[in-house]
C-alpha cells in the first residue's frame, strides 16, 4: 500500500489555563500536523510540538524540515516498509526531532490501520490502562490549592507540581498542598532544571515529610556530575527529562553511578514512537522505571505516546495531560480518560480522526 499524499500545516492553539514553569510562562502553543493518505484512502495522522529550549528546534525549524523532506521521503513509498522509511527520516532530519515525531506517528498510524489493529497490539501490549498525573504550574499558594482541588474533583489522584523558581516558595506551596489534600493524593514535582545541587539538597530536607513520589529534573540538563554526587537513595527517586533526549542519552545515563532511577520519555524529544521504544527497551534491560510525558500537544500526540507506553514492561508512570488545556483540538478519539485513568480504544492505528 503506497502513500499518495503527504501534507502538513501549522495551528496556533490557545490554552484555557496558561501556566508558568521554571523558565517561562506559556499561554498558547503551535502544533504542526502531518496528514498522510494511502492509495486506498486511509489516513495517518501525526503532530509536532517543538520546544526550542529543550531540543533546539523551534516552530520555524520544524516547519522547514517538514517542507523540505515530507513529500520527497514519503510520496510513492510503501507503508509496509515502515522501518526503512523511519531510517530515512532520521538520516534526513537529525536536528528536527519533533518533525520526525510527527511523521513517525503518521506512519505508525497508517501502518497499523493497514493491518487493522490498534498500534499498541503491534508494538506488544503489556498494560491495559494506567493513571496519569495532571500538572499544577508555578503560581501562588492559594491558586495552586484551588487548581489542585479542581483536578481532584475531576477524578485525578496524581498531581505533578511545577517548582524551580524560588525554593522557599516551592516548599511552602508543597507543604500547604499536602496539608490540604491529605496523604491519599500522590504528589510528584518537576523542577525543570531550576535548582543547584545545594538548593536541591535543601529542598529534599525541607520536604522529607511530604512523601513526594519523585522529583523530575532538578538540576541543569548537563550537570550529570552534580546528580552523581547525590546519595543513591535520592538518585533513584529522580527522573531525567531534559537530560534525556534520545537513546544515546539513555545509554550515557547508565554510566555508574547512575544519575537517575527514572527516565521520562517524550516523543517530541526523541523523534517519535520508534526511537521511544528504543529508550524503553534500554530502560527495561537496565531496570530503569519509565514515565511517559508530553508537551502541550494535540490528542494525536497523547494517543501515540500512550500506545507506546502501554507496550513497555518498564512503564510505571504516565504524565500525559498535554491536551487537556487546549482551547480546541483538530481530532477526536484516541483514548478514554476516566477518573484520571488512561486507556486505549480498540480502533485501528492510533484511534484518532480529524473533526468533521
Amino acid at each position: 500500500m503506497k502513500i499518495s499524499k503527504a501534507t502538513y500545516w501549522t495551528e496556533k492553539l490557545a490554552l484555557t489555563r496558561p501556566y508558568t514553569i521554571a523558565y517561562e510562562r506559556i499561554e498558547s502553543v503551535q502544533n504542526l500536523f502531518v496528514h498522510l493518505q494511502a492509495q486506498d484512502g486511509s489516513v495517518g495522522l501525526g503532530v509536532a510540538s517543538p520546544a526550542q529550549e529543550v531540543t533546539g528546534e523551534g516552530v520555524q525549524e520544524c516547519g522547514r524540515a517538514l517542507a523540505d523532506n515530507l513529500e520527497g521521503l514519503l510520496l510513492g513509498t510503501d507503508i509496509r516498509h515502515l522501518k526503512t522509511r523511519l531510517r530515512d527520516i532520521e538520516k534526513a532530519m537529525p536536528a528536527a526531532p519533533a518533525a520526525r515525531a510527527a511523521i513517525d506517528m503518521a506512519l505508525h498510524d497508517l501502518w497499523a490501520k493497514h493491518l487493522d489493529l490498534p498500534l499498541v497490539d503491534l508494538l506488544g501490549r503489556v498494560h491495559r490502562s494506567l493513571p496519569t498525573s495532571i500538572t499544577v504550574g508555578i503560581e501562588s499558594v492559594e491558586e495552586a490549592l484551588e487548581e489542585a482541588a479542581e483536578y481532584i474533583g475531576r477524578g485525578f489522584r496524581i498531581l505533578k507540581v511545577k517548582i524551580g523558581q524560588t525554593m522557599e516558595e516551592d516548599v511552602e506551596r508543597l507543604h500547604r498542598m499536602r496539608q490540604k489534600m491529605g496523604r491519599e493524593i500522590i504528589i510528584r514535582v518537576d523542577a525543570n532544571q531550576g535548582y543547584s545541587v545545594d538548593q536541591f539538597e535543601n529542598f529534599l530536607k525541607q520536604t522529607a515529610s511530604l512523601e513526594l513520589e519523585f522529583i523530575e529534573q532538578p538540576l541543569e540538563a548537563r550537570d550529570l556530575d552534580g546528580m552523581r554526587r547525590l546519595p543513591e537513595a535520592v538518585r533513584e527517586r529522580v527522573a531525567a527529562d531534559e537530560s534525556l533526549l534520545d537513546a544515546r542519552d539513555a545509554l550515557t545515563c547508565l554510566a555508574p553511578p547512575r544519575p537517575f532511577g527514572i527516565y521520562n520519555i517524550k516523543l517530541m524529544k526523541c523523534g517519535g514512537i520508534a526511537p521511544a521504544m528504543q529508550i524503553a527497551e534500554i530502560a527495561h534491560l537496565a531496570g530503569i522505571d519509565l514515565m511517559w510525558g508530553c508537551m502541550d500537544e494535540s490528542i494525536v500526540g497523547i494517543a501515540a505516546a500512550l500506545h507506546a507506553a502501554l507496550a513497555s514492561p518498564a512503564t510505571r508512570y504516565l504524565d500525559l495531560d498535554g491536551h487537556l488545556d487546549l482551547a480546541r483540538d483538530l481530532v477526536t478519539g484516541g483514548f478514554v480518560l476516566q477518573d484520571g485513568e488512561l486507556g486505549l480504544t480498540d480502533r485501528p492505528g492510533l484511534g484518532v480522526e480529524l473533526r468533521r
